[in-house]
């Protein structure tokens, strides 16, 4: 049994109970068809000989022994709850086209619906066939479609009250108090609707509407139309329930723009809303703050990615936590973080802000049982958003943190053009070195090491210089920190190492009996491909076993102990030397210092220069050198005063000015042959 469009409005009408035992005896002598339907039990319980013929049952009897519920779609089914449900409330009758089936045959009848309460006290429904129609086949197919679409379709006058729902909506809507403006949760969903339907005729919009199961996003459809029975103004609204789609975008927008560590928004989310920001005309002044967690990569690889991502979610929360709701701030990366401040008043009121956000996260992080101390370096600039281009925002910002991180870290620095030029200047050399790099056009020059008791060089340091084919020699200190900071270090490093096996070996076969030393940067040493060119290095024709010593920083040794004296071991065990240079300016344990396969410490210039105030300490240097089987070098030695006191306290060689400046391989050579020390 199925039902279509209600055909005309509601009516009242009182419950039908006959004087009879049943309730029914005069409906028995009606040529009406007339049947009592138990909504609960899908059964017709009481039927007139009509409603037999209607029904295509021999008797009451047999019709009231089929099972209705298997010939009886879902939709049909909720129809007849709403009805039972309106009869238990009110005394309305209504009046709408149904298709029965009977024995399997079509047929449409207009059926007039009213309460009857069944002798046990459940609510059931008198249906009355009033005429039986014959539509065309168009009308009953769109009738039938009307019934059992999912989608909410229904009929409001131009003041609100609704003329007509389909099941689906009268499913879904609460009927009491019911008008157009109701069913919207934001009333301003509404009023833009209607004010679309009155310049347009029709809108479509989606909007939360109240529904029985709570608030839902539903896809509107509305148009302006006329009430078909009364001929006045009235508003056809269909309505499609989107809520998982809309739920499901929402989710996966939110992973696009969400940074996951920390539930910050993204870069690309940033780069976006500052396109809207720089579309917007009336936009005034604004920042953007670019900072990041002091020596983060320290926190790493002490404490682990787990103590990492605790801090970062952390700095997320507070600043989150210390910014108004109209600030946006974003995760970029790594420990990276931009903060946009909209209409700023100035600089001050900037760096104010900052102060405070600044406090904040100083607080020390918990983890693991202990505390991680935090700080940050900022950069700032400051921008007009119709005239700027993100990424020339964020380079400014990024040039003032690299200013923060220059100044000491833990401070805030605001962008000036004098920045900028640096930077493109420091840029311009980024691009040069690498060309240089791929030209080969770095040498090395060598500084004689004097073994201060018979006066004899016995060593060598290469020392890298970058041979411009403009500027001529460029000294280590104008590009070497440029090539750390960008990896060209590795490269340069590998060059240098090359350079100088090359040199040592043909200086054996010259018969010149020296120790050639090289510098290995610490982000060299922490690259494993270092052991494989040092293998390569010493397995070519004629490698000076035991000539080579490789001077590494004394900071090198205050990593993972065991993983440096691990390599350090494979590096002696190939036939190399290893000399720590700059030594008493680390943090190295000197405790620990007997543990590594050290051969020599070289004992920084900046003792040397202030002999005899830093005899102590360089007395020290000497008797530990002395302890471990190490040579000691003093380095800078410049006057012929620092010379006499190294040689009095013992100290093995000296290397500095004194002697000579660094010179290229053949003036090396020419000094040697003057005899200027003897070798």
């Amino acid at each position: 049994m199925t039902s279509a469009t209600r055909l005309m409005q509601q009516q009242a009408a009182p419950f039908r109970e006959g004087p009879d035992v049943d309730g029914f005896g005069v409906a028995r002598r009606l040529n009406v068809p007339v049947w009592v339907f138990d909504v609960d039990e899908s059964r017709i319980v009481l039927a007139n000989p009509a409603a037999c013929a209607l029904w295509g049952a021999s008797s009451e009897e047999v019709l009231r022994g089929r099972d209705m519920r298997s010939d009886m779609s879902s939709t049909v089914a909720k129809r007849l709850k709403q009805y039972q449900s309106d009869f238990l409330t009110s005394d309305e009758t209504f009046t709408e086209l149904w298709t029965l089936y009977p024995n399997g045959e079509p047929r449409s009848v207009m059926v007039v619906y009213r309460g009857y309460v069944l002798p046990d006290g459940r609510m059931a429904m008198q249906c009355e066939a009033v005429s039986e129609t014959q539509d065309q086949p168009q009308n009953l197919r769109s009738a039938e479609a009307l019934l059992h679409t999912d989608v909410l379709i229904s009929l409001f006058s131009h003041e609100g009250p609704p003329l007509y729902l389909n099941p689906a909506a009268r499913n879904s809507f609460s009927t009491h108090n019911l008008s157009f403006l109701s069913l919207f949760v934001d009333y301003r969903d509404c009023e833009a609707l209607k004010e679309q339907l009155e310049l347009l005729g029709e809108h479509r919009t989606v909007a939360r509407i109240h529904t029985v199961a709570g608030q839902r996003w539903c896809d509107l459809s509305a148009k302006q139309c006329m009430d078909a029975a009364t001929g006045m103004p009235a508003i056809l609204l269909t309505a499609i329930d989107v809520t998982e789609l809309k739920e499901a975008r929402d989710t996966a927008r939110h992973l696009a723009d969400r940074d996951q560590l920390t539930g910050l928004y993204n870069r690309a989310y940033l780069q976006a809303h500052m396109t809207k920001l720089k579309q917007n005309r009336k936009a005034r002044k604004s920042a953007v703050v670019f900072f990041d967690v002091d020596r983060f990569k320290l926190i790493n690889d002490r404490l682990g990615h787990d103590a990492g991502d605790r801090v970062l979610q952390q700095i997320a929360y507070r600043t989150r936590a210390q910014l108004r709701p109209q600030d946006l701030v974003a995760r970029l990366g790594g420990d990276e973080f931009v903060i946009l401040f909209e209409n700023v008043a100035d600089t001050k009121d900037v760096e104010q802000r900052i102060a405070r956000l600044s406090q904040a996260l100083s607080v020390p992080v918990s983890h693991g049982g202990g505390e991680i101390d935090v700080s940050i370096s900022v950069g700032i600039a400051l921008f007009e958003p119709h005239k700027s281009e993100f990424n020339d925002v964020l380079r400014d910002a990024d040039i003032a943190l690299y200013a923060s991180k220059q100044g000491g870290r833990n401070r805030a620095t605001v962008f000036t053009e004098q920045m900028g030029t640096a930077a493109k200047a420091r840029d311009d050399l980024e691009l040069a070195l690498k060309d240089a790099v791929d030209r080969d056009e770095f040498v090395l020059h060598y500084q004689p090491r004097l073994d201060i008791r018979s006066g004899k060089v016995v060593a060598v340091e290469g020392l890298v210089r970058w041979l411009h084919p403009d500027k001529g020699i460029v000294m280590p200190n104008a590009f070497i920190s440029v090539c750390e900071e960008t990896g060209l270090i590795d490269k340069l490093g590998r060059r240098v190492l090359e350079l100088g096996v090359a040199q040592a070996i043909a200086w054996q076969e010259a018969g010149l009996d020296l120790n050639v030393s090289l510098n290995v940067s610490p982000r060299q040493f922490s690259d494993d491909r270092l052991l494989r060119t040092l293998e390569d290095l010493a397995a070519q024709p004629g490698f000076p076993t035991g000539k080579i010593e490789l001077e590494i920083t004394e900071n090198v040794l205050s990593g993972d102990t065991q993983m440096v004296t691990r390599k350090l071991r494979k590096i002696t065990e190939m036939g190399y030397r290893i000399a720590i240079d700059d030594f008493g300016t680390g943090y190295s344990n000197l405790s620990s210092i007997s543990r590594f396969p050290l051969t020599c410490l070289k004992i920084d210039r900046s003792f040397i220069a202030q002999l005899p105030y830093s005899g102590p300490i360089v007395r020290l240097i000497i008797t530990l050198a002395d302890q471990i089987g190490a040579t000691v070098v003093s380095e800078g030695v410049e006057t012929e005063a620092q010379l006499e006191w190294l040689a009095r306290h013992h100290c093995a060689q000296a290397q500095g000015y004194l002697m000579t400046h660094p010179l290229p391989p053949e003036d090396f050579i020419a000094y040697l042959q003057k005899g200027a020390a003897g070798c």
